[in-house]
């Protein structure tokens, strides 16, 4: 059933343009293109748009962008071509009725007349009696006069594939030999009643039409893949397929409760991860551990590292926990292995408006820059950059009250009095200098270094916590770091 030895790999991405992209969207587009990069092989990427009410402009555009900014490069496909355009199912439609028009034809498929409140009658029936709850074949052999008397009621048929009755058995790339009995595969729609093609059909003739070897998708449609088997061969018997892929289904990604992540849960929507500054290279490396692992010992690694080691074969198939603390700490990993002046590029966005909370004409780039090393080592995500070096570009400093009552403790107006004066007299040229300041002002008092200078960071930052202290103060400079002290003695004995 799978490709032939040597044959080139083809797969695809085909996602629906229905609101924003999920992560488990994400993850399966990862696999099928790392798939198809170590196979030197040919990645398809299809829109699924034959949904008019669910599909938007809108979506169509998000995704294309999603594709760009996640370092996704296909093929064949929108905005690129190929010799099987075009790539939009909303533009394909002729080719879909001319396909169910040779599988009507040819008996692989007939016209369905039962109504919906007859099919749930006697699937309700079936339930009751303990039999599969599937179509029953009703207008399997349906003679002249009986189809008559439909029309004659104003019935529109659907159009019904005919399964064979037979078992159908294949071997899932992920999962292994599976076996489906024809009772538990029953004839299923492939054209609606007012003539519009259904998933059932125009995925698998897609697929077909563009020679894809390999399916790789959701465990969710697992159940559908007997279904598209057996419309593969009579497609191969029309001369419309050339052979049957192999099919792959990945894991669930699961979310809070072990629920599966859906397109409604908060953490699921790509876009939550960009505007928070994830990295592309941090997200799919942790995405690709949803079901795959490069080593036993190597969580953190590049995509192209990524790439050489990924064979389908060492997928997983038990569910995948989408854990967001362990996706932080691998972006941070990769924040940190970016360089410098890389870093201080992407952090851009977010040390302007909308993000930023200072005016544009404070932002300093010389000070930024003299931060940068030290905030590329704590970040998590790009975002977190603002808060860590608002202190620099804002008047004065935003003081989190929790911070405040936390290190403003009795006898910190007298520590801040001595350590103004200490760094009064300090060089102002050396974090060294700074650091010997405030230890001799703590020192004074009978505090170490570590109770002496969170008074002094919180008068001049605001917080408890952020970039080193002493190279801070030296970028902010002397005249507003004693300022912030003064101030913070003035709000202390008001």
């Amino acid at each position: 059933m799978a490709s032939a030895p040597g044959s080139p790999v083809r797969v695809r991405f085909c996602p629906s343009p229905t609101g924003n992209p999920h992560v488990g969207l994400v993850r399966t587009a990862l696999f099928n293109w790392a798939f198809a990069k170590h196979h030197q092989g040919t990645l398809v990427f299809r829109i699924e748009d034959t949904d008019a009410a669910r599909d938007s402009e809108e979506s169509y555009a998000q995704l294309l962008d999603s594709m760009r900014w996640l370092g996704f490069d296909w093929d064949e496909g929108p905005e690129v071509g190929g010799p099987h355009a075009p790539y939009r199912q909303s533009q394909r439609m002729d080719i879909y009725q001319d396909v169910a028009r040779k599988l009507l034809d040819a008996g692989h498929a007939y016209r369905c007349y039962c109504s919906q409140e007859e099919l749930d009658s006697r699937r309700e029936a079936a339930r009751a009696a303990g039999k599969p709850s599937g179509y029953d074949g009703h207008c399997r052999e349906l003679t002249d006069a009986q189809v008559e008397e439909y029309r004659a009621q104003g019935r529109e048929p659907i159009v019904r594939f005919r399964m064979p009755d037979e078992t159908i058995t294949f071997t899932d790339l992920v999962r292994g030999e599976l076996t489906f009995t024809p009772e538990n595969v029953p004839d299923y729609g492939i054209v609606r009643a007012n003539g519009a093609p259904l998933y059932t059909l125009v995925n698998p003739v897609d697929d077909a039409l563009m020679e894809i070897t390999h399916v790789l998708r959701g465990e969710d449609l697992l159940s559908s893949t007997p279904r598209q088997i057996a419309l593969y061969k009579a497609l191969i018997e029309l001369g419309v397929a050339k052979e049957v892929p192999a099919f792959g289904h990945l894991p669930y990604v699961m979310g809070e409760g072990n629920k599966k992540l859906s397109k409604r849960d908060p953490q699921s929507s790509l876009n939550l991860y960009r505007e928070r500054g994830f990295l592309p290279e941090g997200l799919l490396n942790y995405l690709s551990l949803l079901g795959w692992s490069l080593s036993a010992d190597q969580d953190v690694f590049t995509i192209d590292e990524m790439v050489a080691a990924f064979d389908v074969a060492d997928v997983q198939p038990n569910p995948a926990r989408f854990d967001l603390k362990k996706c932080e700490a691998i972006n941070g990993d990769h924040i940190r292995m970016l360089d410098v002046k890389d870093f201080t590029e992407r952090c851009a966005p977010w040390l302007r408006a909308p993000f930023a909370p200072w005016a544009p004409e404070a932002f300093d780039q010389a000070r930024w820059q003299a931060v940068a090393p030290h905030a590329q080592t704590r970040l998590k995500v790009l975002s977190e950059i603002t808060d860590n070096v608002d202190f620099l570009f804002l008047p004065e400093p935003v003081f989190d009250e929790a911070s405040w009552s936390k290190a403003m403790k009795e006898g910190s107006d007298a520590l801040l009095r001595t350590a103004r004066e200490k760094l009064e007299a300090a060089d102002w040229t050396s974090p060294e200098s700074l650091k010997e300041a405030v230890l001799a002002a703590g020192e004074a008092h009978g505090l170490k270094l570590g109770k002496a200078q969170a008074p002094v960071r919180v008068a001049v930052t605001g917080r408890t916590v952020g970039l080193p202290l002493f190279e801070s103060l030296e970028v902010l400079g002397k005249e507003k770091t004693l300022a912030r002290i003064d101030a913070a003695l003035s709000r202390l004995t008001a």
